[in-house]
């Protein structure tokens, strides 16, 4: 087998304050320091390869890539397996079919609970777990199957 894929798994920018927010969640924008995370992650993954893009449709998740879609000249598909309380059983299957390269953007809760069930499942962690905003967990993958994940903390 060649050399392994990479997958990035970035938890969804600083978005608003969710106990003051009074519109829906799923529409809670991000806010300023979260397009300055945004533009960070863009550049980040932009030099690193990306190649096409899966969130969550929640908007600050959506508008999390949004600036790396600009850069790589991608669209930012909505994938329902990356829904903030789904369960995390269907992004195991999700990790295995995507594409080499794609950035896949996500809740707090799914992130973990992912990331902790690939360990079990024998994924090896290269560095002290991170969940937090903004964050990007690079997980390599050979076949269908996740071998080795490190985090990328926040970049500011």
């Amino acid at each position: 087998m060649g050399k392994p894929d990479t997958i990035y798994f970035v938890r969804h920018a600083k978005a608003g304050e969710r106990r003051v927010w009074t519109g829906d969640d799923v529409e809670r924008p991000l806010s300023k320091r979260g397009w300055r995370q945004s533009e960070a992650i863009a550049e980040r993954l932009a030099k690193h390869g990306a190649t096409a893009l899966y969130s969550s449709a929640y908007v600050r998740c959506m508008q999390t890539l949004e600036p790396l879609a600009e850069r790589i000249d991608a669209k930012v598909q909505a994938e329902p397996r990356l829904f903030e309380y789904e369960p995390f059983e269907p992004v195991l299957d999700l990790l295995g079919e995507v594409e080499n390269g794609a950035v896949l953007c996500s809740h707090g809760d799914i992130i973990p609970a992912t990331i902790q069930a690939l360990q079990r499942r024998g994924m090896q962690i290269d560095t002290p777990a991170d969940w937090g905003k903004s964050s990007i967990w690079v997980l390599r993958r050979k076949g269908k199957k996740i071998t080795k994940g490190k985090v990328w903390p926040a970049p500011c």
